[in-house]
């Protein structure tokens, strides 16, 4: 198994050389050169593994320059029921015959984004002490990837972790998950803009090739390979809970915001999942929506980026979605790479009129998008008719997902976090406090540390220079 870019720029590279880092050297992002299929067989075989075997038997394709039983043990430690609430990891509970929920969000951040993080953490520690060197992580979040990068990450020997977030458009409970840690190897950085906006700042300073080097910078957003394919398991973990046999297909609905989530999903498909549709589910801000309905893909500015009740997926520019487009393409890295210099020049590409955009069907992909009232309408619907209660972009997938259910093919709706993350819109909805677990309450009174920021590259490089030089001689 060797990684190649989705642009052509670079040479073939292992999983380990791979997994520290974030874009390629082309500005691509890096893809396995084949998927690997999975059999009748091997689906058998799989069936009633407990979720770290599960995750072993499928990280093992990916990572073959990782010893067997060295990865093994991180699965081990990594998937257990103290961590997750449960031995299941990830329990699949029926909302009604063929609408299902795949609990997500029992991790230590209460969002879907612990299930691959938690494995990238101790991923990271395990590659860096083998190889005795260190990691500077810089990340961008819209809310959950932040706190579940640096819960993964806090203690972990070599790691620091330098974390951007849009100033003030976070939910109080993810703002003080984050900027409550004390721990040194975090920093919290509030930029004055949008979630693309310190998504732009990371990818700018991701493509400086000489600061990333001298300064050992790794990311965990979505881009990054390893955190991909963590959440490709819970896939196949989702099927096997809702079938009894291995010609049974399944469907998932996802909130989307940065597509690595549903993306997961056309990996498990492109292995052999029997997977019927992916839906992709958007909130106002609706770019993934209108890509899958017309073929054209026309991020939004900042000023055009909506902040609504989901703020998680208040994001206008899919960081994966360019992994997607290269498989869409057939594997043509020359064509992805001219897609991505048109979106650079005219800030859009269009290929409503290619035979690859008539043939999106063959991939599984459908879409729709919900707006505040549906998500209301959803949170409320779901508590009077199943008792349940779901955060906001959850409500999202439930809503979008009713619109493209298949008579006899199970639709699982994937949970994106608990709703205590999202007090304001639930208390809106049901007129109640979310509960939250005791480790929480109160959370938002905590003192909180974080450092205000512009949006500026070279402030942000001088900060990471300067903090990493303060650790070293401290």
């Amino acid at each position: 198994m060797r990684y190649v870019s989705t642009r052509g720029g670079m040479p073939p590279a292992s999983f380990s050389e791979i997994l520290l880092g974030g874009l390629a050297p082309d500005g691509g992002l890096v893809l396995p050169e084949a998927y690997p299929r999975i059999d009748d067989a091997t689906l058998t075989r799989w069936r009633a593994l407990p979720y770290a075997e599960l995750a072993f038997e499928i990280l093992r394709l990916y990572a073959p320059d990782i010893p067997e039983a060295d990865l093994r043990e991180l699965c081990a430690r990594t998937y257990t029921a103290r961590a997750f609430g449960s031995d299941e990891i990830v329990p699949l509970l029926q909302l009604e015959p063929g609408l299902q929920l795949l609990r997500l969000s029992n991790g230590p951040t209460l969002a879907f984004k612990d299930v691959a993080m938690q494995l990238l953490g101790n991923l990271f520690e395990y590659v860096l002490a083998r190889e005795g060197r260190e990691l500077n992580i810089l990340g961008a979040t819209s809310g959950d990837t932040g706190s579940a990068a640096e819960y993964a990450m806090r203690g972990k020997r070599g790691v620091r972790v330098f974390m951007l977030s849009p100033h003030g458009r976070m939910s109080a409970f993810q703002t003080a998950q984050m900027f409550s840690l004390a721990d040194p190897n975090i920093f919290n950085l509030a930029v004055q803009g949008v979630f693309d906006d310190c998504q732009d700042m990371v990818k700018a300073v991701s493509n400086d090739l000489a600061f990333k080097q001298r300064w050992a910078i790794g990311t965990v957003n979505s881009i990054n390979w390893a955190r991909v394919v963590a959440q490709v398991v819970y896939y196949f973990k989702g099927w096997f809970a809702a079938t009894t046999s291995n010609d049974q297909r399944v469907s998932f609905a996802v909130p989307s915001g940065n597509f690595g989530n549903v993306l997961a999903g056309h990996i498990a498909r492109m292995m052999g999942l029997p997977i019927s549709r992916l839906v992709v589910a958007t909130n106002e801000n609706d770019v993934l929506d209108e890509f899958f309905r017309t073929g054209r893909y026309r991020p939004r500015g900042s000023a055009e980026t909506q902040q609504t009740s989901s703020p998680s997926m208040d994001i206008s520019k899919a960081s994966n979605f360019e992994r997607f487009v290269h498989d869409l393409l057939g594997g043509a890295t020359g064509q992805v790479a001219d897609l991505w210099k048109d979106l650079e020049t005219r800030g859009e590409f269009d290929l409503s009129d290619t035979p690859e955009f008539a043939a999106i069907g063959d991939f599984g992909f459908v879409s729709g998008r919900s707006l505040h009232a549906n998500r209301v309408a959803t949170i409320r619907e779901t508590r009077e008719r199943y008792g349940v209660v779901v955060d906001t972009h959850t409500a999202d997938g439930l809503y979008v997902a009713r619109q493209w259910r298949e008579p006899g093919v199970p639709m699982l709706c994937l949970e994106t976090a608990q709703p205590a993350k999202f007090a304001d819109t639930i208390r809106e909805a049901l007129g109640i406090e979310p509960p939250r677990p005791a480790a929480f309450e109160g959370i938002e009174s905590r003192a909180q540390r974080f450092t205000l920021m512009p949006r500026d590259v070279t402030m942000l490089k001088h900060y990471i220079a300067e903090r990493v030089l303060a650790s070293r001689a401290g």
